[in-house]
């Protein structure tokens, strides 16, 4: 499959696309740090958001404390400074099967799709940070964008709604993520380009496997009904005016770019 029928059906399935505006402002070298580090935090966060959703619906208890394992290297690093980070490659494995809570075929492919989703972030996560230690761009802390909040505050508060809306959340967010890589292979220099080239077919994978999962909680009618809700949702977000540059923020604030281009 080539990557332009790859991206049809994600183009399809959001709302919008990113806009010039972001794609302008994102392309500027100046940027590369903010850039690389919240696509790094991303790559994180996807990674524990999968995480959450297997231990609250699938796993057993020992299961979930091995997932918590897995993934506290990385959030020790990220978030409090402690630990190596060349070291996070050989620690991107699970030290336990992963055991279902009852004998479900839908926690079971939850955990089989969500387990892969997570290897795959982290190994995404530990690229980006190979990327800054090449251009010497010293990881440090950001503040992260509204997108995920503005998305997850519409997630309804009774289940199973609530897990069929943190699916199509990650759905779109898994889409987003796609549709800007390839946005940004287009405009930024060839390493970069390739890297992001790399990653289109598994973000693409990505959002067709919370997709997939939401259909075994809901029926096709809600599940459409929800996606729509979040198509504009999302387009909104992305479409909004945002005074931070981020790997999902909105069209950038005309304060941020008239700020930048006077600098």
């Amino acid at each position: 499959m080539s990557y332009k029928e790859l991206l049809t059906p994600i183009h399809a399935f959001l709302g919008c696309k990113t806009p010039q505006a972001w794609i302008e402002l994102a392309r500027r070298p100046e940027h590369l740090p903010t850039l690389l580090i919240d696509h790094a935090n991303c790559e994180l966060k996807a990674a524990q958001s999968a995480m959450l959703l297997i231990r609250r619906y699938a796993v057993d208890d020992e299961s979930g404390k091995a997932l918590l394992a897995w993934l506290k290297p990385y959030e020790d690093f990220t978030y409090r400074q402690i630990g190596d980070w060349h070291q996070l490659a050989e620690q991107n494995r699970l030290t336990k099967a992963m055991l279902p809570r009852t004998e479900s075929s839908e926690q079971s492919e939850l955990i089989e799709k969500m387990v892969l989703l997570i290897k795959e972030e982290l190994h995404h996560f530990f690229q980006v940070l190979e990327i800054l230690e090449a251009r010497g761009i010293d990881y440090q802390h950001l503040t992260s964008s509204r997108y995920a909040r503005g998305l997850f505050r519409e997630v309804r508060t009774h289940e199973p709604a609530t897990l069929v809306d943190k699916l199509i959340c990650g759905a779109f967010i898994e889409a987003r993520s796609c549709e800007r890589f390839a946005a940004l292979a287009a405009v930024v220099d060839d390493d970069l380009s390739r890297f992001y080239t790399s990653l289109l077919r598994s973000e693409a994978r990505h959002y067709q496997d919370y997709l997939s999962l939401a259909q075994n909680y809901a029926s096709a009618d809600e599940i459409a009904q929800r996606v729509a809700d979040f198509r504009a949702c999302e387009a909104g977000l992305i479409e909004a005016e945002d005074s931070q540059l981020r790997f999902h923020s909105g069209v950038p604030a005309s304060a941020l770019t008239s700020t930048e281009a006077a600098a």
